[in-house]
């Protein structure tokens, strides 16, 4: 198999399973599709999609590296959409962030989930555990890390300020 035709193949399989699921209005990626008695996985969790949009990411950098163009920016924009999505959820906490600093009260921290469509919060504070510091360490790898590719999530001030509190 030729490479041009293996990265035609994983791109129809990241299309398929990762792209198509992308809401065109946050960039956020539903954990499944699945509403089951056990629960609704419709939510976009940090970490799933982090993990999800490397595939992405991945294969754009592959057709980059291909001299394909019109592919590579393709998966690179879904990339920074999901990335920038991500980081609007988690500035619309910035005020319980800087709470943390001060009271490293686990209600204070950052949520681990959203909703797909709004990048809203799904449970209230006191409902589930959100102190997942890994998470949150991912999103700021996975900036760091695309910035270093030559993609940009970080545009304005404000966002690099967040994103400078997040590391403090």
């Amino acid at each position: 198999m030729k490479p041009s035709e293996l990265l035609d193949r994983l791109y129809k399989e990241i299309n398929t399973v990762i792209l198509r699921r992308q809401s065109p209005v946050t960039g956020l990626l539903p954990a499944s599709t699945a509403i089951t008695t056990h629960g609704d996985y419709t939510d976009a969790w940090v970490r799933d999609n982090v993990y999800s949009i490397m595939a992405v990411w991945a294969l754009g950098l592959a057709y980059r590296n291909s001299g394909e163009q019109i592919r590579s920016d393709e998966l690179e924009q879904a990339t920074i959409k999901l990335m920038r999505g991500l980081l609007q959820s988690m500035m619309r906490q910035s005020d319980k962030v800087e709470s943390f600093k001060c009271t490293l009260d686990s209600m204070d921290s950052l949520h681990a989930k959203y909703d797909t469509h709004t990048g809203l919060p799904v449970v209230g504070d006191s409902e589930w555990g959100h102190l997942q510091v890994d998470a949150t360490s991912l999103v700021l790898l996975m900036l760091a890390q695309r910035r270093a590719s030559g993609l940009r999530s970080v545009h304005t001030y404000g966002e690099v300020e967040f994103v400078q509190t997040l590391i403090y």
